[in-house]
This record gives structure tokens, sequence and C-alpha cells, in this order.
């Protein structure tokens, strides 16, 4: 039998509950986040609830499925214009940095976090499918980053030996780092100045 298609309401209300469910868990983390809380902020059953989500594991795995679409997205779209605005792979990469050095400096205030760091955190809290999911997030940083670096290589030559996995892997350490940073602080600056600091970097090793 076919299972009914969700309804324009009901993809709303699973939207707001994983928006909800975001907030709380970059907030107070996922142990400190109830179903009952998100009901109730939801203004929902919690029939209501288990309709979209058979248990709060299957909202977790929702939830950084959701957050690991967007990241992608964000990115995908970041690079994309800046190869538009330089067909060069290195001036081109260094534009699309500079574009995500901008986004978040245009932030008023300091940014949440991040939801998968979140997750490894407490990873003890999920099941294997959720951890691998995670693993596999941070993996795609890493073969975006370092399939560019790959390309960039072939025109610009490192000077120096240069691990190109670990040039790719400090992408990402440099944004969660930085994230951490802003949030003790209070400092909703500290990401983009890493971002540009990181683009500094990487034009120095593909230097001629």
């Amino acid at each position: 039998m076919l299972e009914k298609a969700p309804t324009r309401s009901g993809k709303d209300t699973r939207e707001k509950l994983l928006a909800l469910a975001e907030e709380s868990v970059l907030a107070k983390g996922f142990a400190g986040t109830s179903i009952e809380e998100l009901i109730a902020a939801a203004g929902i059953t919690k029939s209501g609830f288990f309709y979209h989500f058979k248990d709060k594991g299957d909202l977790a795995k929702a939830l950084l499925l959701r957050y690991l679409e967007h990241d992608q997205q964000v990115l995908d779209e970041l690079f994309r214009r800046g190869d538009e605005l330089n067909e060069d792979p290195l001036h081109g990469f260094l534009v699309g940095l500079k574009l995500f050095a901008e986004m978040m400096a245009n932030m008023t205030e300091v940014h949440p976090g991040c939801l998968a760091a979140s997750f490894v955190y407490q990873d003890q809290l999920f099941n294997r499918d959720v951890r691998d999911l995670n693993a596999e997030g941070i993996l795609r940083w890493r073969r975006r980053f370092r399939e560019r670096f790959d390309l960039i290589a072939q025109k610009y030559p490192p000077r120096d030996e240069v691990d190109l996995d670990a040039l790719a892997d400090m992408a990402a350490t440099l944004i969660e780092g930085a994230l951490i940073l802003s949030r003790a602080l209070r400092d909703p600056m500290i990401p983009p100045k890493q971002v540009l600091l990181y683009r500094d970097f990487v034009r120095c090793v593909f230097s001629q």
C-alpha cells in the first residue's frame, strides 16, 4: 500500500520541528533537547511529532541530513560564483573564499555554531547510521577542497612539498575552531578573519 504524500501543512510542520530542534541542539546539546519542548514550541500534539519522526534518533538523522544538505548548497553556490568571476582554478577559489568570509562577516550576531560538531561531541547518543553520516559530511569537505587543490596544483605546482589532504582538512578545522572562539569571546568577526588568513595561506602555498 502506498503511503499518503505529506501535505504542504505537514511539510511545514516537519520543517518547523527541525528548525526548532537545530536551535535547541546548538544552544544546549542534543541530550538537553526534549521531544516535549519541541512539541510545545511547535504547537502540536505528541502524535503529531511521531507522525514525522518515529523517535528521537530519527529526528537526529533528519536534522543532520538537513544541515549537511544546506552546508553543501552554501559552499556550492559560493565557489560557483567564485569560478564565474575568475576562471583560473586558483584565483576562482580565492574569490570563493573571499565570498565565504564576506558571508560570515555579514552575520549581525555570533554564529550559533556547527550542528555536525555538536553531534561529534555527543556521539555516544547516536546510532551508527548517524555517526557514519556525520563522518561522511566531514569527508565531503575534504574531498571538495582536495579536488580543487589537485586542479590548482596542475597549473601552480607548490614550490615545497605539501600534504594536500591536510591542507583540505585545514578548512574544516579552521572554521570549527573559529566558531568556538567566536562563541566563547562573543566576537562575530573571528570566523571571517580566519577564512581570509586561510585564503592568504593557500595563495602562498601555490605562489610561483
